[in-house]
């Protein structure tokens, strides 16, 4: 750690720097995180990329009373080192310590938490709004990197912004990046204003406008934009028709000139939009090598970059695999995802069907009704976004997919526990959002194999239907040369037996294996099954062995309001079976980021717990041992 950076305990401490000194700490902190992130993993590139801009926001507006906000905040690590906590910052994502996101109870300086992309403008406006009413004079300031403002929230916070309020500070990070480069034209919009030739002297004429305020100069100034963006289309004229004045583009690693600026915006009485130009991973060569790697990433070299070889493929790398081999079969096949190319493995997908791969940027409710508009056309669109961010599009599954039967195909990768990255992206409310869907089919599979049976599967269903899947290494079992077809609805006994039926829904078959071989050896006759489908639910299994087991035992990676064991308790009842159900699964309350075995022995989701709740049900079946005389 740098002598300057342990003198930093509150922002007040930023403000009795000179010019030097902030230069001087902004690198420590960049060394700071380069090897303290070496050892827990975390959002290294995006961090490295503001930590000029967020010094100079700490020494010009005051938190906690100032609130500052950050889109998404994964990129808020500069903040939580100096707003007090420096002293834990090595236990970031690890259990029990910093989240990687901000976090209104760990902090009175974290006014707003998010970990999905779009959020800040409308948050910020709402406060804004909120100290306009209590007749506060406060500062609000939101930090949007340029991949936000492919998110509608964005756009919908920018249409009200002018008419609610008279004061806000909104933030344009543009590094040209959300995990992977931005598409689409808001993205080429904003680059425009980079590669113009206009724009050497109009970024000198926005330093000019901060240092010499005022006058003929900046109105002169004022005036050759204007001339310039006659000639383009140029970010101020959108912004400026939404009511925002605009000021930049500035360097965003130009701490001088970033804090002169905020100091002017401070000021001003009028919403404004300060477009700064920032680049991630700025300081360490492999996080600028590797934008994507380096987004969000493991324990690596401090030195070097590298990382450990993953060795066993991912699901997402099996998904992608296996979409490009039924694409080279199906032309029909198509592939969408919402500006995760790399995290849903489509970036493998891309080389061998480009004019079948589509990337729409963070507009996940666009994702959806743009699949259902080319299902119309008679394609099978395969639309991959992580579990926790097919929440945002409930609405078009339902209205736009659902309502009119159209084939689409939701991956739903990260469903279940999502470990360090916390609550924002647990997958563990999709079975609970999507069963109660009218003609949806949802699956789980147990492994890679099956999983790539259930993309074949889905080709066959005249209707929508999703896959639930979850992050990181598959099983390692083989996979069949080419996936078959699996027969909708009805689930795969792999044990029978007849005092207890245990079912371990997808990956969770493990636990429900190990369940079953534990209490055959304590002298219970256990069925293991897998149910390989949520909806529809296996009713013909469930009958049989309600008639013959005192108990059922559902193991799930998700919330229990709601999910696989509530789906099995609605259909005995409905099937008039009074067996009891025991269910294994996420209570109702929002887990913490950590370790998924250390959380999962913290909730209850073991063997353990299970053998504990199921075994005073099964008293009476237990076999007589015989003893030899």
């Amino acid at each position: 750690m740098g002598a300057l950076l342990e003198t930093i305990h509150s922002p007040a401490d930023l403000k009795r720097l000179n010019p030097a000194q902030m230069t001087e700490l902004a690198e420590e902190i960049r060394a700071f995180l380069i090897q303290t992130l070496s050892k827990t993993g975390g959002h290294l590139g995006p961090n490295l990329g503001v930590v000029e801009l967020t010094l100079a926001l700490h020494s010009v507006f005051d938190t906690p009373s100032d609130r500052i906000l950050f889109d998404v905040s994964h990129q808020a690590y500069i903040h939580k080192i100096l707003t007090g906590r420096l002293d834990r910052f090595a236990t970031i994502r690890q259990p029990g310590g910093l989240n990687g996101f901000m976090l209104r109870t760990e902090s009175e300086h974290d006014c707003y938490g998010a970990g999905h992309a779009g959020t800040a403008l409308s948050a910020a406006l709402g406060m804004a709004v909120g100290r306009d009413l209590a007749g506060g004079n406060e500062h609000v300031i939101a930090v949007a990197g340029d991949a936000a403002f492919t998110n509608g929230i964005s756009f919908e916070a920018l249409n009200n912004i002018a008419d609610q309020t008279k004061r806000l500070i909104v933030v344009l990070n543009d590094n040209e990046w959300s995990i992977d480069r931005n598409v689409g034209a808001i993205a080429r919009y904003f680059h425009r204003i980079v590669t113009n030739e206009h724009y050497n002297r109009l970024h000198d004429s926005a330093r000019r406008i901060v240092e010499k305020i005022g006058g003929k100069t900046a109105v002169q100034v004022v005036r050759r934009a204007e001339e310039a963006a006659k000639s383009m289309l140029w970010p101020s004229i959108m912004f400026e028709e939404f009511g925002l004045q605009y000021f930049g583009p500035i360097d965003g690693h130009n701490l001088p000139l970033l804090i002169e600026t905020f100091k002017f915006l401070k000021a001003e009485n009028r919403p404004v939009l300060l477009h700064v130009l920032t680049q991630k991973g700025r300081g360490f060569q492999p996080a600028l090598d590797g934008q994507k790697k380096f987004h969000g990433l493991g324990p690596y070299d401090p030195e070097t970059g590298m990382t450990k070889a993953a060795g066993v493929p991912t699901y997402a790398e099996v998904f992608a695999g296996t979409l490009a081999k039924i694409a080279d079969k199906d032309e029909r096949v198509v592939a969408i995802t919402a500006a995760m190319p790399n995290g849903t493995g489509l970036d493998l997908f891309r080389p061998h069907h480009p004019k079948r791969y589509f990337d729409v940027g963070i507009a996940e409710e666009h994702a959806v009704v743009f699949a259902a508009g080319i299902a119309t056309r008679g394609f099978r669109p395969f639309c991959a976004i992580y579990s926790t961010f097919l929440q945002r599009a409930f609405d078009p599954v339902v209205h736009d997919v659902a309502l009119q039967k159209l084939p689409v195909t939701f991956c739903m990768d990260r469903a279940g526990l999502s470990g360090d990255d916390g609550p924002t992206h647990h997958g563990l409310f999709d079975i609970s959002y999507l069963r109660g869907i009218p003609e949806m089919v949802l699956m789980a599979p147990q492994d890679e194999d099956e999983l790539a049976d259930m993309m074949a599967t889905s080709l066959t269903i005249d209707g929508p239907s999703a896959i639930r899947y979850p992050r990181g290494a598959v099983a390692g079992v083989d996979c069949k040369p080419y996936p078959q077809p699996i027969p909708v609805g009805k689930a795969k006994v792999l044990t029978d037996g007849s005092d207890v039926a245990i079912l371990g829904l997808g990956p969770m078959t493990m636990l429900a294996r190990e369940l079953g071989d534990r209490l055959e050896r304590d002298g219970f006759s256990a069925a293991v099954i897998n149910p390989r489908f949520v909806k529809p639910i296996d009713r013909e299994m469930l009958a049989a062995y309600a008639r013959r087991v005192a108990a059922f035992v559902t193991i799930e990676d998700h919330v229990k309001m709601g999910g696989f064991g509530s789906a099995v308790i609605e259909a005995l009842q409905e099937i008039g079976s009074a067996v009891p159900v025991v269910r294994i699964g996420w209570p109702d309350q929002f887990i913490e980021h950590g370790k998924i075995e250390s959380l999962r022995a913290k909730y209850g989701l073991t063997v353990d717990d299970a053998y504990t709740q199921v075994l005073p049900l099964l008293h009476s079946r237990k076999r007589r041992t015989l003893v030899a005389s």
